[in-house]
């Protein structure tokens, strides 16, 4: 059996990633899937892209964050949908590291990967034919799923930007969002596990207690944009 670790969302939240981390290495895990959205809404941009660079056994699919905090960052439009957290998404352009915009604006929308015969189809969320994010489904099924993926051939899509849980399955595939990393309601930071043993495919969400109150309360010690936002929207009102 082999098992594989899926990220995705940690928003800058350098404390939650890193209790994941810890939870991952006390596990056999092959190799860690990213699915976006490292940086963007958290304040801890740098320290997260450190946490995750430091290791080589991490893939890296782009989110839409990172897309916009590129955008800010050479001067550019913001993408469609992001006008509106121009300010916050410039906030963080002007505090990320010049390398970390050169690794995040090389990497793909997509991953796909085969192990065992199983077929590993990775986004940070579904795409169009002209590779832009679809609009999330707020009633996700694995019917209107199916009609997504109905001309390719995968067993197991894996994806994040919606940050509820997803486990659905079809007669064809499995559909897997642990959900967001960084971003809760409670001091849990949520990842996934995909394992493969033969031709079974089994996902688990997994749950890790972390200590929120620091970072948290750097919102305000920053002054982050759109923090009281931010904090009730993203991180349920927790101070």
């Amino acid at each position: 059996m082999k098992s594989y670790a899926i990220i995705t969302d940690i928003h800058g939240n350098s404390p939650a990633l890193k209790a994941v981390l810890e939870d991952i290495d006390s596990k056999e895990i092959e190799q860690i899937f990213c699915l976006g959205d490292m940086i963007g809404i958290g304040p801890d941009s740098n320290t997260v892209m450190e946490l995750l660079l430091q290791r080589n056994n991490i893939s890296f699919v782009i989110g839409n964050h990172e897309i916009a905090v590129i955008a800010a960052y050479k001067g550019e439009l913001p993408p469609k949908g992001h006008e509106d957290e121009r300010v916050h998404h410039k906030w963080l352009a002007d505090r990320i590291e010049e390398r970390y915009i050169d690794f995040l604006k090389k990497l793909p929308k997509r991953i796909v990967y085969e192990d065992s015969g199983i077929k590993f189809y990775l986004a940070h969320y579904h795409l169009n034919s002209m590779g832009d994010y679809l609009p999330i489904e707020k009633n996700p099924t694995s019917e209107k799923l199916d009609e997504l993926y109905s001309n390719l051939d995968y067993d197991i899509v894996c994806f994040g930007h919606h940050h509820i849980v997803h486990q659905f399955k079809s007669d064809k595939i499995n559909y897997f969002n642990p959900g967001s990393l960084g971003c809760y309601h409670k001091p849990i930071a949520r990842y996934g596990i995909v394992r493969i043993n033969n031709n079974s495919i089994e996902e688990e969400v997994i749950e890790v207690p972390y200590n929120n109150v620091s970072f948290l309360k750097s919102y305000e010690d920053l002054k982050v944009p759109d923090r009281e936002f931010i904090l009730k929207i993203f991180h349920g009102a927790q101070i």
